[in-house]
């Protein structure tokens, strides 16, 4: 019992330490990648980052329902190794953001976007890329 306890708490500790909340599907949404990308969710509105060598896509929905980005904004900071490289998403239609350009991605890196919805204050996610 003593173990499960402190398993927990290290658990909770490493969550809390990592900046990183547990995406938990409620009744009539799922929180799973729709695009093959990696899904975070920020104040219920979810975010799957699909990137690739030649471009980083981020696709908005709120409860599986497309949010448009039309006035969005969205900036990634991509950690690769010891580079650190930051680009402008842009909006391309109906729930999706685009940049285009060269990209490293894969394993290890990481990927800090903050997104700015119209009407609503910015969201910050921390996508480790797979």
């Amino acid at each position: 019992m003593k173990s499960s306890i402190l398993t927990l708490f290290a658990a909770a500790s490493l969550a809390a330490t990592l900046n990183v909340a547990p995406a938990f599907a409620g009744a009539g949404h799922d929180h799973g990648p729709k695009y093959g990308g990696v899904v975070r969710e920020v104040k219920n509105i979810a975010y799957e980052l699909v990137a690739k060598p030649d471009s980083l896509i981020l696709y908005v929905s709120d409860h599986d329902k497309p949010v448009p980005t039309q006035g969005a904004t969205a900036e990634a900071v991509i950690y690769a190794g010891n580079e650190k490289t930051a680009v402008k998403l842009e909006p391309a239609g109906d729930n999706r953001l685009v940049a285009k350009g060269t990209f490293k991605v894969g394993v290890g890196v990481r990927v800090v976007l903050t997104t700015t919805l119209p009407g609503k204050p910015p969201a910050k996610a921390t996508f480790n890329l797979k």
